[in-house]
This record gives structure tokens, C-alpha cells and sequence, in this order.
């Protein structure tokens, strides 16, 4: 299988990883010179295109699949959508004009586009509330990857990422030094966010579906804090409730809004696909952070 992944970067790298390794062949684009260096170091192909510049997505090979993982950057809802519905809908439209366009598409979003539900329970099955301009526009751009895909004859999907954490990312400094805030965490290590991609592309599995892609354990975020201390052997961190930290008016305007945001994540339509994790909870997956911490 010949797949291109368009903005290769955290997990795209190693998305590449793993599929070159299962013996695929892997084109990843990115716009700078530094990403391309990283993708040839993966042993991918590196092509320099940009999303958001119609022209530039000449250069982009023909391919089985195409996977869609490119960041705005964390900015805001205009940049986010420049480069999550637009610079989307002109890869498609790319694709779609050619005499071979690919038979897949993956589209890597994130459970930001379910909402407040107060702790409960969400899944596929769940409506989607986008509370935020920013998660408004995800959810904009999953009809683009379902929809406009489909009519250009494209079969798309979407992978609802979690929280990604892994290398370079465990932010072990927020737990551990605190104050903590009342709610729950709902995670993936970024090997498993990859190899959820890798195993929906190798398996051939949720074609025009969207699938939530987080761990077997949404943690409560104080007894996670506990016990990332406890395994760092440090004390463990001040905690505060939603109440008290909004309270304490000390957080920015999104802050404050994740802050009042929760939810617990369920993973049952990924694992009933047949998707095994290499690591199921942030028990094994923050082991090689808490091993670094303590210099072992």
C-alpha cells in the first residue's frame, strides 16, 4: 500500500514509522525544510507541499490512502480553519481531479467536537457539541472528510484523537507541581494514535465512519497527579476544584474552559475492531517519563 501523509509531524512521523516497518510505502509532506529533514529520517519520502496553497499540492504523488494529520498550529478558529476545512477540502479537491484518486481517506481529529457532558460517558453514538469556535470548525471539517471525499470517490474516515501524550509531550511539570483541577483526563500515547491510524488503514476497517481513538482508562485527574508523584517519588501536588480555580481567576479564557469541560472517552468501537494498544493506560505509558525523571 502506497499511503501519504499530509502534515507528518508528531504522529505522522510515527505513523510513517510503522507503516514503513509493515513494509508500505510512505511519502510525508510537510512545508519546512526542518519537517522534511525529520520525515527522510524516518526513512519516508519526503515531498514539501503546503495544505493551504492549492498549487503547491501538485507535487503530491498518486497514492492508495492519504491520512490527514496536519496542525494549525495551536492558534486560533481562522487559522484552524485555513488548514483543518480549506487546506482539507484542496487536498481532496486535488485527489478528486486526478484519473487515480486514492480509495481512502483518514482524517485525524480530536473529542473536543463532543463538548461539556459533565463527566458522563460519550462514544460514537454520542451528538456532537462543539462548545468553541475552534472545535466548530472540526467538526465542519469531518463533514468535509466524509462528504466531500465521498463525492469525488473517496472513502472517508475520521480518527477522533484524545489528549496525545508521549515523547516530548508528558508535561510532567502541570501534575506534578500542580494545583491540580477537578476533572478527568482522557488520553492516548502517541504510539497507540498512530497505530490506531495504521491498523484502520491496514485492516480496511471504518470506511465513511468516524472512531474514537483514546486509551481503556479516562483518569480522574487527581488520582492520576497522585500517582505520577507517588512513581516519581516527589509530594504529591495541591489540588482544587473547578469552583475554586475559576475562583481564583488566575485562568486565561480557554484554560478556564477546559477547566469547565468533562467527559470520559470510550474506546469500545476501536477495541471491538480488533485494535490491541501497546500501551492500554497512562500506567505504561508514562513509564518511560517517570523512569527519565528518576534517572534510571
Amino acid at each position: 500500500m502506497h499511503v501519504t501523509v499530509i502534515g507528518c509531524g508528531y504522529v505522522g512521523l510515527e505513523l510513517a514509522g510503522q507503516l514503513l516497518g509493515d513494509g508500505h510505502t510512505v511519502v510525508g509532506v510537510r512545508r519546512s525544510q526542518s519537517g522534511l529533514d525529520a520525515v527522510e529520517a524516518v526513512g519516508a519520502r519526503a515531498v514539501a507541499a503546503d495544505a493551504t496553497d492549492p498549487d503547491s499540492l501538485a507535487t503530491l504523488p498518486d497514492t492508495d490512502a492519504v491520512v490527514f494529520a496536519a496542525s494549525s498550529g495551536g492558534r486560533g478558529a481562522d487559522a484552524a480553519r485555513a488548514v483543518y476545512v480549506e487546506g482539507l477540502r484542496n487536498v481532496i479537491r486535488e485527489y478528486g481531479a486526478r484519473g487515480s484518486p486514492p480509495d481512502r481517506l483518514v482524517y485525524t481529529s480530536s473529542t473536543g467536537v463532543y463538548g461539556d457532558h459533565d463527566g458522563d460517558w460519550v462514544d460514537e453514538e454520542t451528538p456532537l457539541d462543539p462548545t468553541t469556535d475552534k472545535t466548530r470548525v472540526l467538526v465542519e471539517a469531518e463533514r468535509v472528510a466524509r462528504e466531500e471525499a465521498a463525492a469525488v470517490g473517496i472513502d472517508g474516515s475520521v480518527a477522533r484523537f484524545a489528549g496525545l501524550y508521549g515523547p516530548d509531550r508528558y508535561r510532567l511539570a502541570r501534575y506534578l507541581e500542580g494545583p491540580v483541577t477537578a476533572g478527568y483526563l482522557n488520553m492516548v500515547h502517541r504510539d497507540d494514535a498512530a497505530g490506531a491510524v495504521r491498523f484502520l488503514l491496514d485492516e480496511d476497517l471504518a470506511r465513511d465512519e468516524a472512531v474514537l481513538v483514546v486509551d481503556d482508562e479516562p483518569a480522574d485527574k487527581w488520582a492520576f497527579a497522585d500517582w505520577l508523584a507517588d512513581e516519581c517519588g516527589v509530594e504529591r501536588p495541591e489540588k482544587r476544584t473547578k469552583e475554586e480555580r475559576i475562583a481564583a481567576g488566575d485562568l486565561s479564557t480557554a484554560a478556564e474552559r477546559r477547566v469547565r469541560t468533562s467527559k470520559r472517552c470510550s474506546n469500545d468501537r476501536l477495541r471491538t475492531l480488533g485494535y490491541e494498544f501497546t500501551h492500554p493506560t497512562y500506567r505504561s505509558g508514562y513509564r518511560a517519563a517517570i523512569d527519565g525523571y528518576r534517572g534510571e
